[in-house]
């Protein structure tokens, strides 16, 4: 299974957003250090949920980070986040 589609059922279980959409920007990053040959490694995440609603950015951030867990965090290279409540 894609790393994004790991990704995307992850923050699905955890939040049930409102909005979500992970998009696999590795190729915009050939040559640069961490890309990998076939993707999977520079990612960016857009999610809106109401669990996020009373979180600083930061909190937010770290709720993401907790909910992909040390195992997804581990195999990517690169994480934008854009994360509203």
């Amino acid at each position: 299974m894609r790393l994004s589609q790991v990704i995307e059922e992850r923050l699905r279980e955890v939040f049930a957003p409102d909005m979500l959409n992970v998009e696999d920007e590795s190729e915009k990053h050939r040559g640069h250090a961490g890309y990998r040959e076939g993707g999977d490694s520079h990612f960016r995440v857009h999610i809106r949920a109401p669990a996020f609603a009373s979180m600083s950015r930061l909190e937010r951030h770290r709720a993401v980070h907790d909910a992909l867990g040390p195992d997804v965090m581990t195999r990517l290279h690169a994480l934008a986040l854009h994360v509203e409540g």
